[in-house]
């Protein structure tokens, strides 16, 4: 196992790590719209979503994936009135490459953000 590291995303706010390479596979751990300062980004969901993908697509590049490697994403999100518009948003990044992918309503996340996203890439 190897841990994943980057300045380009928001470090760990608990005793975790960014993401784990596992043979050819990377994890990744929930990003949430932090910048990679640690500050929170917006207040709506379309702010906060295009955050949570810069977030991600920075530590799968770090791992040495791309977001056309991911093969399963999974979506939490505090409102499911807001699934239209995270999937515009989710098309946005995932056009051509279709990860698998779940997404759930739940009742709070960290720092009461209204998303946070995990994937699992391909390293190449």
């Amino acid at each position: 196992m190897r841990k994943v590291e980057t300045n380009q995303a928001p470090a760990a706010i608990g005793p975790y790590s960014q993401g784990i390479i596992v043979n050819n596979l990377f994890y990744s751990s929930g990003q949430i719209p932090l910048t990679p300062e640690g500050e929170l980004v917006g207040n709506s969901v379309e702010e906060q979503a295009h955050q949570v993908f810069k977030n991600v697509q920075n530590v799968v590049e770090a791992a040495g994936a791309s977001l056309d490697t991911v093969v399963k994403t999974t979506l939490f999100i505090k409102n499911m009135d807001d699934f239209g518009t995270i999937n515009e948003i989710y098309a946005q990044y995932f056009s051509e490459h279709k990860p698998a992918r779940s997404c759930v309503e739940v009742a709070r996340l960290p720092k009461d953000v209204l998303l946070e996203m995990e994937v699992i890439a391909l390293v190449k």
